[in-house]
């Protein structure tokens, strides 16, 4: 497994360009199931968990076709399998995005429960309830969800718990089934948007995205479309976090500032200096960065995929950071890698309280999630010595290459075979 070897301390400064969201383009490909003609996609991220959906569209049935280098078709003309197996689902969460797609459009699903990180419950039942509503017979079978349903109704459903995956795979069969759907208590993700932005483009009437209803008037067929994939907020975010912990000047272009307000809340709280233009941010490192507390929330709140990141800038700052997680119960494994580089932290059920700021100190660490991965190397940017990070299989799910954007700027990060 590769490996991150980082020589930390180096000042680093230049420009890091954002590549498109992983979160976004992920259930947007699963919406090509959707339809027999032509979906073309720019601004694609080719990480680990876009190339495994892509299998999984071919397995399906799917034609996949890469244009330049973020460019992506693909067309379902027909469906091959209904079934998603657990060896190509195994290792990504958002595998459950084509349930709703393949029940709509083939009359039955069969997919492997999903894997993805371990950072906590994120069970489907939700996913399953809801087409049940719709019409869908659904029952859990040696380790699979096998859903059934001549035709889809339309329904007035309301989500117990604020979902992401749950209401982009509802979204996603409302659009193929005639009649007008309302879902209730929705997330409000940009990537939720960005969904509703291609549906729109595919035929189905979409609105109230962004908000907490959603209502969609569906068609029996949907068309082909053009979609370009939303820049990844969680990625700019991150090296927003490294800009405050190690750059003179950081620019961080071809991003969405309007999609990162609580995480430029939270800096600027912190007494990071920054100037938001419309795809751009400038981000330098503070003469004194200050504790702040802060809990993650759904959207618009501060993001739970944000957390650990701030975790590690956390560490610098003076004073006390209270961090609270609400999402996950499991999203503080990366407290014992980090104090193993000499962070300060305590933890009291959900709320870690970080104390800095900690001399870090150069180890050699795991990362055990796809965030925890980018918090490590947030700290080894400012570790005195040499951090080497196992397991970064987990870092590419997420992310582009971060030794070579990083390397631009200035840092000493090499990757390990």
């Amino acid at each position: 497994m590769d490996k991150l070897r980082i020589r930390g301390g180096r000042e680093l400064a230049g420009t890091v360009r954002i590549a498109g969201a992983k979160n976004a383009a992920l259930p947007a490909l699963a919406a090509a199931l959707l339809t027999e003609g032509e979906v073309t996609f720019a601004n694609v991220p080719m990480l680990r968990d876009v190339r495994t959906m892509l299998r999984v569209l071919e397995h399906h049935g799917a034609r996949v076709e890469n244009g330049s280098r973020d460019s992506v078709t693909v067309q379902a003309g027909s469906i091959a399998s209904h079934e998603a197996p657990y060896d190509l689902v195994k290792t990504m969460r958002a595998s459950v995005l084509v349930l709703g797609p393949l029940l709509a459009r083939c009359g039955r699903a069969r997919v492997s429960m999903p894997g993805g990180c371990a950072i906590g419950e994120r069970p489907i039942d939700i996913h399953l309830d809801a087409l049940a509503n719709m019409g869908a017979e659904v029952r859990l079978e040696h380790g699979y969800v096998e859903a059934r349903a001549k035709r889809l109704k339309p329904a007035d459903y309301t989500f117990p718990l604020v979902t992401v995956t749950g209401t982009e795979n509802l979204m996603m069969a409302a659009a193929l089934t005639e009649g007008t759907s309302v879902f209730r208590n929705c997330a409000r993700e940009p990537e939720v948007v960005d969904l509703a932005v291609l549906l729109r483009a595919m035929g189905a009437e979409v609105d109230g995205d962004g908000t907490e209803v959603i209502r969609i008037t569906g068609r029996r067929e949907l068309g082909g479309a053009e979609h370009t994939v939303i820049p990844d907020r969680v990625e700019a975010a991150t090296y927003l976090m490294a800009g405050a912990l190690a750059c003179r000047r950081l620019e961080v272009a071809d991003c969405r500032p309007q999609d990162l307000k609580a995480v430029l809340a939270l800096l600027e709280s912190a007494g990071v200096p920054l100037t938001a233009g419309e795809t751009s941010i400038v981000v330098a490192r503070p003469e004194k960065l200050v504790a702040v507390d802060v809990a993650t929330a759904p959207h618009p709140g501060f993001p739970t995929d944000m957390q650990a990141q701030y975790m590690a800038l956390a560490t610098q700052a003076r004073g006390v950071s209270r961090i609270t997680e609400t999402i996950f119960e499991s999203r503080f494994m990366h407290v014992s890698e980090l104090r193993r580089l000499g962070a300060r932290i305590n933890v009291e059920g959900q709320t870690a309280e970080v104390t800095g700021p900690a001399a870090l100190a150069g180890a050699q660490v795991m990362a055990t999630d796809l965030r925890a991965s980018a918090s490590l190397v947030l700290a080894g940017l400012v570790a005195d010595g040499v951090t080497v990070i196992d397991r970064v299989y987990h870092l590419d799910r997420g992310y582009e290459p971060m030794e070579v954007k990083l390397g631009a700027l200035g840092a000493s990060v090499e990757r390990v075979k």
